[in-house]
């Protein structure tokens, strides 16, 4: 590879920063992160990082508030070790539900966070199926947007599903479902739901037939799993068989993973964008997305094309 690049974790998911540094035949880099007595945190290099490509390695998962610092302290130290450049492998991008107003006087959250990771001195972003594409143009650097959506699509295909119908939970679900149904060459439902509080709607309307079919559901994230579970319940109301359940981003707040070991969920898939306990449920299928992501920063110090890893389109 052209450049000397390392890439070092935060503390949100160093196991998949490990598997992406597997996959490129390389150490992870040695940092010390800590915390001081007060709850501030703290970073040190433990090895050169000047004139280096650095790629840190921090998912926003919870608790984000405290994940989202502590990749500032780690750029800022970066920057001061008189690194080239500082890449951000962020697989899971939080706040990116809040990507516009939806009512007078509220945040676009979303855009913010782009503006501080901007200013702290990120060079690029890597991401994966952000909640709307749009997010890419927050950033005034570059953004390598990537999808799960191969990764999840083969795995579904070799499971040789009979009568399948790709369901999308909600309208802006409506192209990643029919992605999805295109790959399969299967049909795609519709649901419509009323939203009285955040994480909890209702499912009212259904357009096209689930009646006798097994419903994949392919959502970006599932957060509380409330949703879902409602939709599951709905489609067994009218005669659907067991669900299969995707995302990339397994966020499962609260008590989301006992929620998700539903009777009527015959499994959920999931990618490792975010850690996850080990104790869970057989019902939960983990795919990791460390090649990807490997391959992503392949192409980045070699050239190339980011769209080259897309087997059936990007997102």
């Amino acid at each position: 590879m052209s450049g000397q690049f390392k890439i070092f974790a935060g503390s949100s998911n160093p196991r998949l920063a490990e598997r992406i540094c597997r996959s490129l035949g390389q150490p992870l880099g040695k940092i010390k992160l800590s915390r001081f007595k007060s709850g501030e945190h703290y970073c040190c290099f433990d090895e050169s990082v000047r004139n280096c490509d650095v790629f840190l390695v921090q998912t926003f998962s919870h608790p984000i508030n405290e994940h989202f610092v502590e990749l500032l302290v780690m750029m800022d130290a970066a920057k001061r070790a008189s690194a080239r450049t500082i890449n951000l492998i962020i697989p899971y991008y939080g706040y990116s539900r809040q990507e516009r107003k939806a009512a007078p006087r509220e945040p676009i959250s979303a855009k913010m966070v782009a503006d501080v990771l901007t200013t702290a001195g990120a060079n690029r972003v890597i991401t994966l199926d952000l909640h709307a594409p749009a997010i890419q143009g927050f950033f005034n650097i570059p953004v390598d947007h990537l999808t799960a959506l191969d990764l999840i699509s083969d795995y579904i295909k070799r499971k040789n599903i009979e009568n399948p119908v790709v369901v999308s939970p909600d309208a802006g679900g409506v192209t990643r479902a029919e992605n999805l149904g295109n790959i399969l060459h299967a049909p795609i439902a519709l649901m419509f739901k009323k939203r009285y509080v955040h994480n909890e709607a209702v499912v009212t309307h259904v357009i096209g037939e689930v009646e006798g079919r097994t419903p994949i559901i392919f959502e970006d994230l599932i957060d509380t799993g409330t949703t879902i579970v409602n939709v599951v319940e709905s489609l067994k109301e009218r005669g659907a068989n067991d669900i299969y359940i995707c995302a990339t981003h397994p966020v499962f707040s609260g008590p989301a993973l006992q929620r998700l070991d539903h009777p009527n969920i015959k499994e959920v898939v999931i990618t490792d964008s975010i850690a996850i306990p080990e104790d869970r449920s057989p019902r939960f299928q983990v795919l990791s997305v460390d090649e990807l992501l490997s391959d992503s920063v392949r192409i980045i110090m070699q050239g190339g094309s980011i769209s080259s890893l897309f087997k059936y389109g990007g997102v």
